[in-house]
């Protein structure tokens, strides 16, 4: 009774931070959760405990209305129950039908309980299925059942966060990885998936003695007994627990009995000593300081295609230097023979070509790659219709798609059903830092869907996901307008900001880091704080990757950027937060002097033309044009709600408005707002103005004359419209229409938006 009464506490605790009510010791903030895994952790058998009492919570939240606590409770109940040892199928059922119930409840109520009841459902036929997956998966352990593979990658800006944070989290990316063999792993997998079915009958400490005796070879061969038993129980429909429990039983028998000092206690007869834990190794996690634009997409492409054993370590990474994705796929086999041009004498017939003789392998070596890698003259490969097909299937099903109709199939033409490539792998991409690292993440992924759209390679074996934590230094932002106060730190979180809002437990557990983690790096060292079951920041990215999945897509827009040089060409480039511009000074003194005339009658500032797009109710499309003269202007594209549209931009000018009065001509700056989705903007007096994209004053540009903003069209759309018709046609026809239009980014959170 006292051990669920302070569950209870904890629990109640948690549901008062969400409704705005923090603890008294504000660096308890963004704990509570991970404080209550940790002590659960500590004693698994009050696993059951925990899930009871969450179950009741849930089920009061639904009887009350407070729908704020369903998504939080849930994700908290599904995460014990992977970890726990054991628990009853009573219970798994009646969380089972809670999650049900949720089908009837708007997004993403009704999305979430839909992806947790077919998880659960798999989990009661087959108990300890979730676990052995994600562990599978997350630390790419060979299964051929299940032969998914995941990674998480953290990306940080080294100009954007100190020294001491990028070496504090290396420290503990490095710290988390230890006592994590792949033969450990698969003794956890081996341990919890018998105890979830045999439950107290299993003897958990002859279990661990017998696979620590055993030798590498024997515990992979039981890992893939174990493994091959959990998936069939799973994947069948006709499957029953008990049958299930029975065939791990036997095997449990055959692991027991297999050395001699198991037998000590055969297995009727293994004493009980009650439910253990088996530790959820964290995931396998790779710490990238962002120092090169392309470095995202290199990385990408080495956890599809890892160094092999008998290459050169540097073999790879010059071709991902030098070339092309298209390149790489062609040539990247760095044991390939080096290929000359020769004359041919086939005559181009099939019968006269000479018997295949295989050649002998030669490993590669610095001058023949040296050789090999120079590049020749030579047609570009257009893309075959197999992998057109299989680019416009992974296209539809990125955000933004509409559900592909069903194609009708001419008559006299036998269908061809080509498989299509499974993603195997799955990249979670972690952002650390503040809205300047997503403006670059904006770019980076524009450019790596340019890249695929181009020669697919990428996007039908890999699935990409991305999250975001804030972290903000204290630094001030370097650009500012001239009649505004420099932005602080507040308005460098403006995505963190808006996805708290949209997600409380996001809020919750997410945004409280934006501060925790630079006062954890400015900590000393001590020997506790580099303890793996103490590693916090860790543990809070492992709960995030794991349990937020249902994104949050905003639109990318796209900037064309002119210049009052006519021989410069215009430069094109990708924003996401925000476009701020800022009267340039004049450089010589002619302008000066022309420009302290010009103020001196029409007021600071320079003129300017604006021609938009208004957003109405009716989507119909508006022309508006107006004349004014501004000192500057801002385009925000995170509404400062979030039941606002996110593909709407919000645009800021400030106007300058001549008053004449019997003392003289005086001036005044009055804020002018619009919203749009296009906007032209034009210097009337040939007068450059300064461009700034997401708060970043390494994305300025100079000496501009004219800006065109307009949401930036997905470049697969871009490449089937032009192929077919003009891509400035506004109707979609065939197969165009299925695709997603704009390219948008998705951020993944717990809930999603919650209306």
């Amino acid at each position: 009774a006292a051990v669920e009464s302070d569950i209870l506490r904890r629990v109640r605790t948690l549901l008062r931070e969400l409704d705005g009510h923090h603890p008294a010791c504000q660096c308890d903030r963004g704990m509570l959760r991970w404080t209550l895994h940790k002590k659960i952790d500590q004693n698994p058998s009050n696993s059951s405990v925990l899930v009871q009492i969450l179950v009741k919570e849930l089920e009061r939240a639904e009887r009350g209305d407070f729908r704020h606590y369903i998504i939080p409770l849930l994700h908290t109940l599904m995460y014990t129950l992977i970890k726990a040892p054991c628990i009853s199928d009573e219970l798994c059922s009646r969380v089972y039908d809670f999650c049900k119930k949720l089908l009837t409840l708007p997004k993403p109520f009704c999305t979430i309980g839909l992806d947790y009841a077919i998880r659960l459902k798999m989990e009661r036929t087959a108990p300890g299925m979730l676990y052995q997956r994600m562990v599978i998966s997350e630390q790419s352990l060979k299964s051929d059942p299940f032969p998914y593979k995941e990674k998480i990658f953290i990306f940080a800006d080294p100009e954007l966060l100190s020294e001491a944070i990028c070496n504090a989290l290396i420290t503990d990316t490095k710290a988390a990885q230890v006592s994590q063999s792949p033969r450990a792993c698969m003794c956890y997998v081996i341990i919890h998936a018998m105890q979830a079915a045999l439950g107290e009958g299993c003897d958990v400490r002859g279990l661990k003695a017998s696979l620590q005796d055993m030798p590498t070879s024997d515990v992979e061969h039981w890992f893939r007994q174990v493994v091959v038993a959990v998936e069939c129980a799973g994947n069948e429909a006709s499957a029953d627990r008990s049958q299930h429990a029975a065939r791990l039983e036997k095997i449990y028998c055959a692991v027991l009995s297999s050395l001699q000092t198991a037998s000590l206690f055969p297995p009727g007869n293994a004493p009980l000593g009650g439910l253990q834990g088996t530790p959820l190794p964290n995931p396998n996690i790779s710490f990238h300081l962002w120092t090169e634009d392309d470095q995202l997409w290199k990385e990408l492409v080495l956890f599809i295609r890892p160094l092999s054993q008998s290459c050169e370590p540097d073999c790879l990474s010059q071709d991902l230097d030098n070339f092309e994705i298209q390149d790489i796929i062609s040539d990247c086999e760095c044991c390939e023979q080096t290929r000359f041009s020769v004359l041919s004498t086939d005559s181009g017939i099939e019968r006269d070509l000479p018997t295949a003789v295989e050649e002998p392998f030669i490993p590669c070596s610095a001058e023949t790659e040296q050789s090999r890698l120079h590049r020749k003259g030579g047609i570009k490969k257009k893309l075959s219709p197999l992998e057109n097909v299989a680019f416009l299937q992974a296209s539809c099903n990125g955000p933004g798609a509409k559900p592909l109709a069903r194609l009708q199939k001419r008559p006299g033409i036998p269908q061809v059903s080509a498989a299509p490539l499974q993603r195997l792998h799955t990249a979670r991409i972690v952002l650390l830092g503040d809205d300047r690292i997503l403006g670059r993440l904006a770019q980076a992924y524009h450019s790596l869907r340019k890249r695929e759209t181009r020669r697919v390679f990428l996007t039908p074996r890999l699935n990409l996901q991305f999250y975001y934590i804030p972290v903000v230094t204290g630094q001030p932002n370097t650009f500012a307008v001239m009649d505004h106060a420099a932005t602080g730190q507040e308005d460098l979180c403006e995505v963190a900001r808006y996805l708290g809002r949209a997600d409380p437990w996001y809020e919750s557990n997410i945004n409280t880091l934006c501060h925790m983690i630079p006062k954890l790096a400015a900590m000393p060292s001590s020997p506790s704080k580099h303890l793996v079951t103490d590693l916090f920041i860790t543990d809070v990215i492992a709960y995030y990757v794991r349990m937020g999945i249902q994104p949050v897509c905003f639109q990318v827009y796209a900037v064309k950027i002119f210049f009052n040089d006519p021989a410069q060409e215009p430069a094109e480039d990708v924003f996401l937060t925000e476009l701020r511009t800022q009267v340039q000074e004049s450089i010589s003194h002619r302008e000066l002097i022309m420009t302290k005339k010009k103020m001196t009658l029409d007021g600071p500032g320079i003129d300017l033309t604006v021609t938009y797009r208004k957003v109405v109710v009716s989507n119909r499309v508006k022309e508006l044009a107006m004349s004014l003269r501004a000192t500057g202007l801002v385009m925000k594209a995170i509404p400062a709600d979030e039941a606002e549209d996110l593909v709407c931009l919000n645009v800021n000018i400030t106007e300058i408005v001549r008053i004449n009065n019997l003392s003289g001509r005086s001036f005044s700056a009055v804020a002018n707002r619009l919203k749009t989705r296009n906007i032209k903007i034009r210097s009337t007096e040939q007068r450059p103005f300064m461009v700034c994209l997401d708060k970043d004053s390494r994305r300025a540009y100079r000496n501009v004359i004219s800006v065109e903003v307009s949401p930036c069209l997905e470049p697969s759309y871009c490449l089937q419209k032009t192929r077919k018709f003009n891509l400035h046609k506004t109707e979609d026809v065939g197969l165009v229409k299925y695709m997603p239009k704009s390219l948008l980014l998705p951020i993944n959170t717990f809930a999603g938006v919650i209306q």
